[in-house]
């Protein structure tokens, strides 16, 4: 773990988090604990949900240590309320999806919003964009066969990305008005600032929180898997 973080996550049980028995992507989603890492995976198949924090943070920076199976969509809430309205740094293992990307959960005039334009990650975004409109034109295709697919190499998060292994993802968020950063393995993938505060109401604290989607956004049998989960506070 990273020097000066403290850790949410006590590699034993979820003592500290709680799941949301009103997120719109399902209020089932299946994490346990199991070698000292956390897992999470939908349940039923297609049931998804958020694990909050107990505890509500304003200025920080949150650090994870991840091992997702391709195919499967999660997301890092930062300053969530219990529904899940946040601001959302995207993690969307998957065909067409971004990793590093920010998206407003719930948020009016932040969805999708995602980086600087003429940045790198803003190229990125413009990219994953249009790949999702080419495969929404295309013919419905069975998921196991979509999930067969591999990311763009060129994209700066699959540049950053160790696949099949344990992947460091780091996000920063501070000011009233926030600016979030995030790193993949201490590469920068996202620097946005937001142009007034659009948090549910206007809140400047709140829980963090990882996904489970729901939907078809998730290979069945997979697994997102977390063995360090810390926070260092900001002044």
């Amino acid at each position: 773990m990273e020097q000066g973080f403290t850790a949410i996550f006590n590699g034993k049980d979820l003592t500290g988090w709680h799941v949301s028995k009103t997120n719109h992507h399902g209020i089932t989603p299946n994490y346990y604990v199991q070698h000292g890492m956390m897992l999470g995976t939908q349940r039923p198949l297609g049931g998804g949900g958020i694990l909050l924090t107990d505890e509500k943070y304003r200025n920080y920076e949150v650090y994870m240590e991840v091992k997702p199976d391709w195919g499967c969509d999660s997301g890092l809430f930062l300053r969530s309320s219990e529904a899940g309205d946040a601001y959302q740094v995207t993690l969307d293992y998957l065909p067409g999806g971004t990793l590093g990307g920010m998206y407003g959960e719930g948020l009016n005039g932040v969805n999708g919003a995602m980086n600087a334009y003429g940045t790198p990650e803003r190229a990125a975004a413009e990219a994953q964009r249009a790949s999702q409109a080419k495969q929404a034109a295309q013919p419905e295709r069975p998921m196991w066969e979509r999930f067969s697919e591999r990311p763009d190499p060129n994209l700066p998060w699959v540049k950053a990305w160790k696949r099949e292994d344990w992947n460091s993802v780091r996000a920063r968020i501070e000011g009233d008005v926030p600016h979030i950063q995030a790193w993949i393995n201490d590469q920068p993938v996202l620097d946005f600032t937001d142009t007034a505060n659009h948090a549910m109401g206007g809140i400047v604290e709140g829980p963090i929180a990882i996904q489970i989607h729901g939907g078809d956004r998730w290979g069945p049998g997979g697994f997102w898997r977390w063995r360090v989960i810390a926070i260092k506070e900001l002044k």
